[in-house]
C-alpha cells in the first residue's frame, strides 16, 4: 500500500492543484449561477466520476498513451472544449428563462443530465489528464507491489479533496445566485455570465497546449 509520507505529499500537491480554479471549478460555478445549488453539487459528483475514470485509465496504462500521443490528446481536448462551448451558448440563449426556473414555473433540469455534463467535463479536463499521467505515477512505490491498487487509492484521495473544494465553490456561487434571483434582470445577467464563462472556458481548453 501507499506509505504515509507519499500519501501526505500527494495530498498536499493535489490540494494545491485543486484549490486553484480550473476547468472543473469554473464549470461548477457556471452551473451554480445558472441553475442553483442542486445542479452545482450534481455537477461536482459528475466531475469526480469523470476524474476517477482518468485515474483508472492511468492505472491501466491508457493514460500514458493519451499523454504521449499529441493526436489523441488533441482530439480529447477539442471534443471537451466544443461541448463546453455548446453548453455555454445554450445557457446564454436561455438566460431569460432563469427567473421562471428559479420560481418553479419550469420543470428543473434532470439530475442525470447534469451529472453526465459534469462527467464529460471531468473526463476531458486537460489539467487533470496531465496531472494523473505525469504526476500520479511518481508517488507510487513500485517496490511495494500492487501498483494499480496504489494508483486507485491515490486517485480516491485526489477525488475526496476535489469533492470538498469544488462543493465549497459551488455552494458559494449558488448562495450568490439567491441574491441575484431577487431581480429578474440580475438573474438574467448572472445566467449570461455563466454561459459566457463556459464559452470562455471551452475556448481556453481548446487553446491549451499539450505540455500545459
Amino acid at each position: 500500500m501507499v506509505s504515509t509520507d507519499r500519501l501526505l505529499a500527494f495530498s498536499a500537491m493535489s490540494f494545491l492543484l485543486i484549490v486553484i480554479p480550473g476547468p472543473s471549478v469554473l464549470f461548477v460555478v457556471g452551473r451554480a449561477l445558472a441553475q442553483g445549488r442542486r445542479a452545482a453539487l450534481t455537477t461536482v459528483v459528475g466531475n469526480t466520476l469523470g476524474a476517477y475514470v482518468l485515474v483508472v485509465a492511468v492505472a491501466l496504462g491508457v493514460g500514458a498513451i493519451v499523454e504521449r500521443s499529441v493526436l489523441v490528446f488533441t482530439m480529447l481536448k477539442l471534443v471537451g472544449a466544443a461541448y463546453l462551448v455548446y453548453l455555454g451558448v445554450k445557457a446564454y440563449r436561455q438566460r431569460g428563462a432563469l427567473h421562471d426556473s428559479f420560481n418553479g414555473d419550469n420543470p428543473p433540469r434532470g439530475g442525470m443530465r447534469t451529472l453526465w455534463e459534469g462527467f464529460a467535463v471531468g473526463v476531458a479536463n486537460p489539467k487533470t489528464i496531465v496531472f494523473f499521467a505525469a504526476v500520479l505515477p511518481q508517488f507510487v512505490d513500485r517496490g511495494a507491489g500492487n501498483v494499480v491498487v496504489q494508483m486507485l487509492v491515490l486517485g480516491l484521495v485526489f477525488n475526496a479533496i476535489a469533492v470538498a473544494c469544488d462543493s465549497v465553490w459551488g455552494l458559494a456561487a449558488a448562495t450568490a445566485r439567491t441574491w441575484f434571483a431577487r431581480s429578474p434582470r440580475r438573474l438574467s445577467l448572472v445566467g449570461g455570465v455563466g454561459g459566457v464563462t463556459m464559452i470562455g472556458l471551452g475556448v481556453t481548453i481548446a487553446a491549451t497546449g499539450h505540455g500545459d
